[in-house]
């Protein structure tokens, strides 16, 4: 599938400013530091559209880019940037106005297709079991993505993402997608899993 145009919309401080329209979302989300920017810029392929920030939580607010592609089963759609989640930094305070943003926008949204969690290949928190466990429990089960397999050797690769996937508690069928941001490893299939979610 070949991305055509790829626009920022805005960033949204309340879900006022939520997109009202039939266009599909897709919605990313994961612990800062992740790799979050880098995933969207590269899936996009797309330098820069998502700001890439040596500061870990800097994306506070969610923001929206409207895509167009050449797959006429996805011609038209929006990506979803949700603010990262678990960085010590942040102030409680800003921590706390995050979560019911982030919140409002997974309940709200009639548009939303297909949300992805990122998840680092080397290690598991316990913010990111408990995001994947919420969004289970209220019927919007994700797209798991392991960020940042480049860095770990091919001997390390079988062993990081079982261990993801037992500790996620996923079971076989709802298997994690290694994602390489440097190599584009992973770029195909995280997109056959998007177009099989909002086709269905």
């Amino acid at each position: 599938m070949r991305i055509l145009t790829a626009e920022f919309i805005r960033s949204c401080a309340g879900p006022e400013q939520f997109l009202k329209g039939d266009l599909p979302e897709i919605a990313f989300i994961g612990r800062s530091n992740v790799g979050k920017s880098s995933l969207i810029n590269s899936l996009l392929q797309r330098k820069g559209l998502a700001k890439v920030s040596r500061t870990p939580g800097k994306t506070r607010l969610v923001n929206l880019f409207r895509i167009t592609s050449d797959d006429p089963g996805l011609a038209r759609f929006v990506v979803v940037d949700l603010p990262g989640y678990g960085y010590a930094k942040v102030s409680k305070a800003l921590r706390a106005q995050w979560a019911p943003l982030i919140e409002q926008y997974l309940d709200g949204s009639e548009q939303l297709r297909a949300i992805v969690v990122l998840v680092e290949s080397r290690v598991l928190s316990e913010q990111d079991s408990e995001t994947i466990a919420w969004l289970l429990s209220v019927g919007r089960p994700p797209i798991v993505v392991a960020t940042k397999v480049d860095k770990l050797k091919m001997s390390e690769r079988f062993g990081a993402l079982r261990r993801l996937q037992e500790g996620l508690g996923l079971v076989e069928s709802e298997g994690i997608i290694a994602y390489s941001s440097v190599t584009g490893e992973g770029r195909e299939r995280l997109w056959a899993a998007l177009k099989e979610r909002i086709r269905t």
